[in-house]
């Protein structure tokens, strides 16, 4: 791979210990993907934040790179294992709160923002149409990749940091716009609205790709409108189901591509299909979850306008970025649901959160919160539109 004469210097270790690794970690994926050479990148999202995740290994490899890393880029954090501020109302023990500030400590020592959220594109981390970024969560990427337009790989938590140290990151992958194109079409004949349906589409989607190599970018027909909230759910799920970091959606996903001659049709029935996969028959709901991916600040205020006055009766979570929570503090959204008896849970979510074992069943509007509330937690699972959440909450 062609490097340039400072990215030689980075290498040769004339711009410091953590330089030097980083670049090193990123010369080694450009020989593997046969790169041609290098790309600036005016954007990082790392993931890898959750001390459940890094435990002392990882820890101990992030606090030699922050000795003296610092990043190049504007840089931000995936969520972390629990609420920086409020772990202790939402039950978090206090051996791993220490451990976890460690984590963001030496983040942040890095110059990193440590707004720990899976939307980085709701708080202020906002690539342009075209830009060369590095991006580590799945849904992020996919996001960032189909409905922004930016181009990206999906990172490892090593190689999102590397990138955010040297500002560079090898050419290829979808990086390449020849790498971009649709391979295979889907034609929608149902009515999509709402987050959770838009999961769902997901899940179906995504499956059928999960079983089909061959076929890693959709081109989908048949969806008329999709708000901001609707496509964060749809990438959440569509990536977790299918891997996906791609699509194209005709008329409402910015990138160019040909058109894929074979064609597969989603029906009602496929919905169906897909959405008695997330629930399970009879399932003991002792927790609701909203903000998988994180809750923006519009459906903060939708949720605020359905618990007014009322008090909910389960425990219950919305889980977003710590400056849309102060937003909806400004608002008057945060004291009208946390009336409600509902908890914000920032810088976190239910998919790396310490959790497991503190509740029997999940419901939630996310499709890929019933993934891993299942494999990570074990919890049984009921998928159903937020306004659906809101009631299982309310009710005894």
């Amino acid at each position: 791979m062609k490097l340039t004469h400072l990215q030689k210097e980075m290498l040769d270790g004339k711009h410091g210990y953590a330089t030097q690794k980083s670049m090193e970690i990123l010369n080694a994926l450009g020989e593997i993907f046969d790169a041609e050479e290098m790309v600036p990148v005016t954007s990082v999202q790392i993931a890898g934040v959750s001390y459940a995740n890094l435990e002392e290994p990882g820890l101990d490899w992030l606090a030699q790179m922050a000795k003296d890393g610092r990043v190049r880029v504007l840089t931000t954090l995936n969520p972390a294992g629990m609420d920086l501020e409020n772990w202790k109302v939402l039950g978090i023990d206090s051996e791993f709160a220490k451990n976890q500030e460690r984590v963001v400590d030496a983040f942040a020592k890095m110059g990193i923002i440590t707004t720990c959220t899976c939307t980085p594109y709701l708080v202020g981390n906002l690539p342009h149409f075209g830009e060369h970024i590095a991006w580590a969560e799945s849904s992020a990427v996919c996001f960032a990749n189909s409905v922004i337009g930016a181009k990206t790989n999906r990172e490892g938590g090593p190689s999102a940091l590397a990138a955010a140290l040297t500002g560079y990151t090898p050419e290829y992958g979808y990086h390449l716009d020849q790498n971009r194109q649709a391979q295979i079409g889907f034609t929608v004949k149902s009515s999509i609205s709402g987050t959770a349906q838009f999961g769902t589409l997901g899940k179906a989607i995504g499956d059928i790709l999960d079983s089909n190599t061959e076929w890693t970018i959709p081109y989908i027909t048949g969806i008329p409108r999709a708000n901001t909230d609707e496509l964060k759910a749809f990438c959440a799920s569509i990536a977790t189901y299918g891997g996906n970091a791609l699509f194209h959606m005709e008329g409402l996903t910015p990138n160019k591509t040909k058109i894929p001659k074979e064609t597969i049709t989603i029906t009602e029935e496929d919905l169906e299909k897909a959405e008695g996969a997330l629930n399970e028959e009879d399932a003991a709901i002792d927790f609701v979850s909203i903000g998988c991916p994180h809750a923006s600040l519009q459906e903060i205020q939708y949720i605020a306008k359905l618990v007014e006055g009322k008090q909910v009766k389960k425990e219950t979570w919305i889980t977003t970025a710590r400056p849309t929570k102060q937003v909806a503090d400004r608002m008057g959204y945060t004291q009208t649901i946390e009336a409600a008896g509902i908890k914000f849970a920032c810088d976190t979510c239910c998919v790396v959160a310490p959790i497991k074992g503190r509740f029997t069943g999940l419901c939630t509007d996310s499709a890929k919160g019933c993934y891993y509330g299942r494999g990570r937690n074990k919890f049984q699972t009921k998928h159903c539109s937020l306004e659906e959440c809101i009631e299982e909450a309310l009710m005894q």
